[in-house]
């Protein structure tokens, strides 16, 4: 069983997934991050350029947005363009003072208003509802074509009413609806024909500039993609946003809001379950296991490298038994940490070497069990000839430790600075190639204390015989702030 816990501010949202009495996924929204991609506005056009095959909608924001011909949905098909030209001219598909219903489809970056498209699409758990057409599309990352032609079969037959008739609109199944039941599917086909019903409402009566639809924010998205059969309560610190939460699973996810419980305790919600620790210890390098073992987190832009040590775990009776009893352990909690850290794509893990072909069997069985509770589609390709496991994890969002973290100023994320001496030798040999290019009458050297202490003390030789052979004195200044790394040389 699970419990979901939702911790709420105006500034910040955090969930944490809790299985057993352990944290399992941490979500994490900020306001002022949510961009503006998947919201459906009034819009109205307010100048139309043949020229440039585009037109500017004015949405209610602070520019106006840009719409070009190519995201202009013309009779079923969007107005894509052939070898250049489009099939249909911008000025013949919109005018100036045209009310449009529009969707952003590109945050407005800079002096650049938003991008737009009349091809609306509304995104579920396990499907995209496109109410402009009335075809159903399959993921192409879902299996093989047999089962793709499958999963097209029992959508046609879910998207029937009651009457035997299809209302309007297509469906496109997302990867993670492979192994969706009817009765999953059917519930987000529901929650996606009244989301839109609530839009083509509000179109009619709403102005130019209106917001008609805003992507769900994670207080929603927690009812609708995370509460599932195994949960046992969604508990909330806010009694505003409880109220608000029921109100929406009422009307779209009516079998998951009696799970819905507002928090009134004077503790903290975090502090249940010692999550804010958790969210430090997800951030670490290292993580240590209950055995004495520990694994070593590496994230690069490529891949991320998951490294397991014995360290001082010597429990089992033979050197054979502890490397396999502290795979074991770390199959598990490798499961864990890419869900909490929410790392995706590429993933590397090194176990310890195993001899036994059972032992290397077993913790690979148990790796797949524990990355079958895994929410996010996992492929695990298994050991490679060089003894390590090769696995993907589907990129859904922002890993936590860059939504939380950036690159440290000091060591720009290479995790490690050149040391004094280094530093030193580097201030030298650049007031050797300045001595040569200009005449000053003294050099002075700016540099952080630990340089400085060392360049009078153990580099004061180097630093006299340089002095010496370039005719220059040269004075030393200690500067705090900054990096170790960083150093000035002023020509005096």
């Amino acid at each position: 069983m699970q419990d979901i816990l939702i911790n709420w501010s105006p500034q910040e949202t955090r969930v944490a997934v809790v299985e057993n009495g352990a944290v399992q996924e941490l979500h994490l929204e900020r306001t002022l991050e949510r961009g503006l991609v998947g919201n459906i506005y009034a819009g109205r056009v307010s100048r139309v350029l043949p020229g440039m095959q585009s037109a500017f909608v004015d949405i209610g924001l602070e520019r106006a947005a840009f719409l070009h011909v190519a995201d202009v949905h013309v009779a079923g098909r969007e107005n894509h363009a052939a070898g250049g030209v489009p099939q249909t001219p911008i000025e013949r598909l919109v005018f100036e003072g045209q009310t449009l219903t529009v969707q952003v489809i590109k945050d407005p970056i800079g002096t650049k208003g938003a991008r737009l498209s009349t091809q609306i699409s509304i995104a579920g758990r396990l499907l995209v509802f496109l109410p402009q057409d009335d075809h159903i599309g399959i993921s192409q990352k879902i299996g093989s074509h047999e089962l793709r032609e499958q999963l097209r079969a029992r959508m046609n037959q879910l998207v029937l009413a009651a009457d035997g008739s299809t209302p309007p609109g297509g469906f496109i199944l997302r990867t993670n609806a492979e192994d969706a039941s009817d009765a999953e599917l059917g519930e987000d086909i529901a929650y996606l024909r009244k989301t839109w019903a609530t839009v083509r409402e509000r179109s009619f009566k709403a102005p130019p500039g209106s917001l008609l639809h805003q992507d769900l924010s994670l207080v929603e998205r927690v009812l609708r993609d995370l509460s599932n059969e195994a949960t046992h309560s969604v508990r909330i610190d806010s009694r505003q946003q409880y109220e608000a939460l029921v109100a929406f699973g009422d009307i779209f996810t009516p079998r998951t809001v009696h799970k819905l419980a507002h928090y009134q305790g004077e503790r903290p919600i975090f502090d249940l379950f010692n999550i804010d620790e958790e969210i430090a210890r997800a951030l670490a390098r290292r993580v240590d296991l209950k055995s004495g073992g520990y694994l070593i987190v590496d994230q690069t832009e490529a891949l991320t490298t998951i490294d397991v040590n014995t360290g001082g775990y010597v429990g089992a009776r033979n050197f054979d038994d502890t490397i396999f009893k502290t795979n074991l352990e770390a199959a598990q909690a490798i499961a864990r940490q890419l869900r909490l850290r929410n790392l995706g794509g590429i993933i590397i893990i090194d176990f310890i070497d195993m001899t036994r072909e059972d032992h290397q069997h077993a913790v690979l069985a148990e790796l797949r069990k524990q990355l079958g509770r895994d929410r996010v589609k996992v492929t695990i390709s298994g050991f490679t000839h060089l003894g390590l496991v090769e696995m993907t994890r589907k990129r859904t969002r922002e890993s936590l430790a860059h939504m939380l973290c950036e690159p440290c100023p000091t060591c720009q994320g290479r995790g490690q600075v050149k040391t004094a001496r280094s530093v030193c030798y580097d201030i030298l040999r650049e007031i050797l190639r300045e001595a040569r290019q200009f005449n000053p009458k003294e050099i002075r050297i700016v540099a952080a204390p630990s340089v400085i202490e060392m360049l009078l003390d153990e580099e004061s030789p180097h630093l006299a015989g340089l002095s010496e052979f370039i005719g220059k004195p040269i004075s030393l200044q200690a500067e705090a702030t900054g990096s170790p790394e960083q150093y000035d040389i002023v020509l005096m």
